[in-house]
Parts: structure tokens; sequence; C-alpha cells
């Protein structure tokens, strides 16, 4: 029996989300020897307009959550991320340092907004089977972009082309239809060109074989090898996440507590409907004593 830490991508991002990390050391000084004064205001309603800005602070916010588990008896057997929550789970891994980190998603930040700086984004379509959805995307200019459950799939493209997608979904029984808080094209041909630039990037870069399973939620695979690691951190913003498949392969292969990194839960409604058998939770919903008891009941069952 295993235990998952699962690590959330954008949209779940929301103003002061680093002013009550865990107190497990200062992760905030290390961040500041990377990012300067930029760390003071990362997390502002201003700052998080910006791509730059909340995919730092998931990372931060991500790395920082886990440890604070690691640090009280509850360490990772697997990790996953969804879309820049692969980069706090190769951190949380042993795989990419932390400094390299913050580096590194610095510059995805700036690649994906520099790329699509207005109009463009992600709309989640709920209530809809991928087939049926991909009849709505072909020949729309669209993209699918997120496989995250059996009848939750998102999309990617212009604000204007995704609303028509919307619209004609709504129009075939979708239940609904809502363009998320990310305002680039992510997950999708569209980001190619970016994705390549952060390869080029990764050469400066040295990481290490993982000390816990790592899983890639673009294409739920489990990788071992820094290099592939690396392609997968590098190539994810251009490449569809397979969520559901992701979570299929993490029960399939014995894990049985899932735990999301804060914030939000939406990774735990989707893991919810992905597995068969297990419990799942959210971090920022339970303490630190319950999910020791049930990491507990999963390790007595090994």
């Amino acid at each position: 029996m295993k235990i998952l830490f699962t690590f959330p991508g954008q949209g779940t991002q929301r103003a002061g989300m680093l002013q009550a990390l865990p107190q497990n050391g200062d992760i905030l000084a290390r961040v500041r020897t990377v990012l300067g004064d930029e760390t003071d205001s990362l997390d502002t309603p201003e700052s998080l307009k910006h791509t730059r800005a909340v995919q730092l602070c998931l990372l931060i916010a991500g790395v920082a959550w886990a440890q604070e588990l690691e640090n009280n008896g509850v360490p990772p057997d697997m990790v996953c991320g969804l879309s820049i929550g692969a980069f706090p789970a190769a951190v949380v891994a042993g795989a990419l340092g932390f400094e390299d980190a913050l580096r590194l998603v610095a510059l995805r930040g700036d690649l994906m907004e520099q790329a699509y700086p207005q109009g463009y984004g992600l709309t989640a379509i709920t209530g809809l089977q991928l087939s049926q959805v991909e009849r709505q995307v072909e020949g729309s200019g669209t993209f699918i972009a997120n496989i995250n459950a059996e009848q939750q799939i998102v999309i990617a493209g212009r604000d204007d082309e995704m609303a028509a997608v919307a619209h004609k979904a709504l129009a075939s029984g979708a239940q609904k239809a809502k363009q998320l808080a990310v305002s680039v094209p992510s997950h999708c041909e569209l980001l190619r060109e970016p994705a390549l630039k952060l390869q080029q990037a990764f050469a400066d870069v040295t990481l290490s074989r993982p000390r816990c399973t790592y899983l890639s939620g673009s294409t739920a695979r489990v990788l071992w090898q820094p290099e592939q690691i690396a392609d997968d951190l590098a190539l994810n913003m251009s490449r569809t996440v397979r969520w559901r498949d992701a979570m299929i392969a993490a029960n399939e292969r014995d894990v049985r507590l899932a735990i999301e990194m804060p914030p939000g839960s939406v990774l735990t409604g989707l893991t919810r409907q992905a597995f068969r058998e297990g419990d799942m939770l959210c971090r920022e919903q339970s303490n630190v004593a319950l999910i020791q008891r049930l990491a507990e009941r999963v390790k007595a069952a090994r």
C-alpha cells in the first residue's frame, strides 16, 4: 500500500496563499535568494494576474506543504503534479533542486505569457465524454488540453473560439462550461515553441534519480531516468494532461492514500473519480493528525 502526494495546477491560486505556509524552515528565505524582492509580492492580487507569479506561488506552496508532512512522518511513496504541479512534485521526489526549480518556473511563466499575452486561455467542460468534446472541437481552432476525468475535459485556445465551443457543448448536454483562471492556452501545440525554449534551459540544470516514484501527469507513466523527467517538465506545457489515466495508474500501482497539497481541493475530487479503492483528501482541509492516522493505516497494510 502506498501514499501519493498530488500537486495542483493553475486555476487554484488565490491572493495571500504564501502568508500561512507551515513553519518548517524558512522556505521564503530560500526563495528570496533567487527572486529577491519579488518574493514579497508574489501572492498579491496584482501579481497573480501574471502567469509567472501564479506558477511560482504554486511551486513554493507545494514544496512547503509536502515538506511539512514529511517532517511529521508522512513521506510520499509516489508524487504526481498537474501541469506546473509537476515541478514541486519533482522537487519533493528529489529529482530537481528547489532553487533550480524556481529559476525554471520563472522562465516557464515568462515564456508562456510572452507567447500569448492576452485573449487566450482554458475552458473546462463537464458532463460530456471525450469523444463528444472532440466532435465539438473539430474545426473550431481549439484543442483538447486536459482529460481530467471521464466527463471533465478542458479545451485550450482563443477566448472567442472557446466560448463558441462551450455554447455548442451546453446545447449538446454538457452540465457546465467554465473558463478557468488561466490566461494562456496550455497543453496544446500552441505552446510548442515556448516548450522547446524551456527544454534548452534544462541543459544547464542537473537532475537526479528520484528517491520516490515520479508519475507523469501528462503521459501517466512512471519515470525514473533524470533525462526523462527533464523532458516531462520542459514539454508538459505543450502536452495534453492525462490526469484520469495517471490516477488510474497510481491506484493500479497500489496507491491507497492520495493527499493533495494546497491550495484547493480540485485534484482530490478528480482522483476520487479515478480510484477504485483507497482514501483521498486535501491537506488544506485535513489536519496533520488525521493524515498521520490514515498514513499509519496504509503502512500497516503493506
